[in-house]
């Protein structure tokens, strides 16, 4: 388990304390942009696969036992997930690789719900696992993810905020970091047809199929054994026979 610790560390410090503090703005300076993109790239590629390898090796060390009823509730949660993950691909997005394509026109489709539509949804995954596992590998490996995804979203608003006042002043008040909350305050509305139905179509498929393949990929089944076959009967395709929640 201290080796998980170790690896979880390691993530963090990479993408915490290198990409998301000004030490970045400091290497860039001397390496260059494009040097600067492929030490990280690498630095990112090991202290996952690291911190996968060490998920893996550490021992079994239930925390707690999910409920049947809340296994369906996580299940059900990962489905906005998955829209927000395929929204944030699919549309122009300030706040991704690429803000000056998104900078022509006021924001639009998913960007109205969330301005970090990606990290919404990868602390949604997160938790989702953190809770429905009850272990504490789990805890330590999915909680690396849920801060990086958190503490992410304030930093790429500060980095927006540094790069372009003006741009960003106007984004900040059309929309906001809690998904529906700039909505909810009036600020800005839902518009569906801007998301469009490729979007919901494309995120409720992955859904479905990860909810299929999940045992042989990862081992577990989200439902657990009898409900993963009674949901694999309901849904015409053997899901697996697992002990442990997703």
């Amino acid at each position: 388990m201290e080796l998980l610790v170790v690896a979880a560390l390691l993530w963090l410090a990479v993408h915490i304390g290198i990409a998301g503090t000004r030490l970045r703005a400091f290497l860039v300076g001397p390496l260059g942009d494009n040097a600067f993109r492929a030490v990280f790239s690498v630095l990112s590629l090991a202290s996952i696969g690291f911190l996968v390898w060490a998920f893996r090796a550490a021992p079994a060390e239930p925390l707690w036992t999910t409920p049947l009823w809340l296994r369906w509730v996580l299940v059900a949660a990962m489905l906005p997930a998955f829209l927000l993950f395929v929204g944030s691909v699919a549309n122009p997005n300030p706040t991704a690789m690429q803000p000056g394509v998104a900078r022509v026109q006021p924001p639009r489709g998913i960007i109205r719900v969330t301005r970090h539509p990606m990290l919404c949804g990868f602390t949604l995954w997160a938790l989702v696992h953190i809770i429905g596992t009850g272990e504490a590998a789990a805890l330590i490996f999915f909680g690396a993810f849920l801060v990086t995804a958190v503490a992410g979203m304030p930093s790429i608003d500060a980095k927006l905020a540094r790069r372009d006042p003006n741009f960003w002043q106007a984004l900040s008040a059309a929309t906001s970091i809690v998904p529906f909350a700039a909505i909810a305050a009036g600020r800005n509305r839902f518009v569906p047809r801007e998301i469009g139905w490729v979007t919901p179509v494309v995120g409720i498929a992955a859904w479905i199929l990860l909810l299929l393949v999940h045992p042989w990929l990862f081992g577990v089944g989200p439902l657990g054994a009898s409900l993963d076959t009674s949901l694999g009967a309901l849904l015409g395709t053997p899901i697996g026979t697992v002990s442990v929640p997703a």
